[in-house]
C-alpha cells in the first residue's frame, strides 16, 4: 500500500500543475490544440520508457477496438473539455470541479456496471453537486453565463474519465501498465490531430513560442506520459475509485500553482464549495472502500 499512495501523491502534484499549463496554453493553441500536442508529447515520453526497459507492443494482440474508446473518452474528450472549461474560468475553478472525478465514477458505476448503491452514496452525491451550486453561488444569473458554460465542461470531463476508468479496468487490465499507456495516447494523439485540424487553425501557430513549449514538455511529459504510468499502476494494483481519490489532492495544489503563477484569487465559496465536494466524495466511495479492505484482508 505503500507504493499505492507514494504515487497517489506524485500524481496529485504533477496534474496540480497540468490545469496552470492549460489555461496558459488554450488560448494560444486552441483547446485541440492542447489536447493534440499533450498526447504526442504523453507517447513520446512513453516510448523512451519503453526503449529503456526494452518493451515491446504487441500490436497483433491489442484489442483495438477498446484502445480507441478508451483513447477518446479517457484522453481526447475530457482533455478537450477541461480546455474550454478554462478559457471560461480559472484554473483553480476547473481543479475544484475535476474533484468530483470519484462521485462521477459512481455514477457511472451505477448506471453502466450494475453497481449497488447505498443511501449514504446518495447522501454524497447530493453533497458533491450542492458544492457545485456554491461555486455558482446560488445565482440564477450564472445560468446563462460563460462560468456555467466552462463548469459544465469540466463537469462533463469529470464523467468521461469516470467511464474511461471503469473501462479500462474491466478490458485493459491485462495489458502492462505501460503498454496501455502509450497505446491509449497513440491512438488519443491521432484522435486529436483530427479534431485540431478540422476544429481549429491555432494548434501549429502558437507552438513557436518559448513558454508555450515550456508548458506542452511539462503538460505532456509529466503531465500525460509519466502521470499515465502512476494513474494505470494505481487502477490495475489498487481500484478504480483508489485512482480516482487523486482528485482529493490536486485541487489543493492547483490552487496554490494558480495562486502564485497566475494571481487566480482563491475565494471562500471556492474552498466551502470544494469541502461540500471532498465529503461528497468521502460518503459516495464509502463502500467501494470498505469493500477493497475486506477483499485484500480475504486475500
Amino acid at each position: 500500500m505503500g507504493k499505492l499512495y507514494s504515487a497517489l501523491l506524485t500524481l496529485s502534484i504533477i496534474w496540480g500543475t497540468s490545469f496552470l499549463f492549460i489555461k496558459m496554453m488554450a488560448p494560444e493553441l486552441g483547446p485541440w490544440g492542447v489536447v493534440f500536442w499533450r498526447c504526442l508529447f504523453g507517447f513520446v515520453t512513453l516510448l523512451c520508457v519503453m526503449l529503456i526497459r526494452k518493451e515491446r507492443i504487441q500490436w497483433e494482440q491489442l484489442p483495438f477496438g477498446w484502445i480507441f474508446l478508451v483513447g477518446l473518452i479517457n484522453n481526447v474528450l475530457p482533455f478537450g473539455f477541461i480546455a474550454i472549461g478554462e478559457l471560461k474560468i480559472s484554473s483553480s475553478m476547473a481543479s475544484v470541479i475535476n474533484a468530483m472525478t470519484p462521485i462521477s465514477t459512481v455514477i457511472i458505476g451505477v448506471l453502466l456496471f450494475a453497481a449497488h448503491i447505498r443511501k449514504m452514496q446518495w447522501i454524497g452525491i447530493l453533497l458533491g453537486f450542492t458544492g457545485i451550486l456554491i461555486l455558482l453561488q446560488f445565482d440564477v444569473t450564472q445560468l446563462v453565463s460563460g462560468s456555467l458554460q466552462g463548469i459544465l465542461f469540466v463537469l462533463a470531463a469529470t464523467f468521461c474519465y469516470a467511464l474511461g476508468t471503469h473501462l479500462s479496468r474491466k478490458y485493459l487490465s491485462h495489458l502492462s501498465v505501460t503498454v496501455l499507456s502509450a497505446s491509449t495516447l497513440l491512438m488519443a494523439s491521432v484522435i486529436s490531430f483530427l479534431f485540431m485540424t478540422f476544429m481549429s487553425t491555432e494548434g501549429f501557430r502558437g507552438i513557436h513560442s518559448y513558454d508555450i513549449l515550456l508548458s506542452l514538455g511539462g503538460l505532456g511529459i509529466f503531465g500525460s506520459g509519466l502521470a499515465y504510468l502512476l494513474f494505470y499502476y494505481m487502477v490495475k494494483e489498487g481500484s478504480a475509485e483508489f485512482a480516482t481519490f487523486v482528485t482529493y489532492l490536486v485541487p489543493v495544489s492547483a490552487m496554490i500553482w494558480g495562486n502564485i503563477i497566475l494571481g487566480e484569487k482563491i475565494t471562500y465559496h471556492m474552498i466551502f464549495g470544494l469541502v461540500l465536494i471532498f465529503t461528497g466524495v468521502y460518503l459516495s466511495t464509502f463502500s467501494q472502500r470498505k469493500k477493497s479492505s475486506l477483499d485484500k484482508t480475504a486475500a
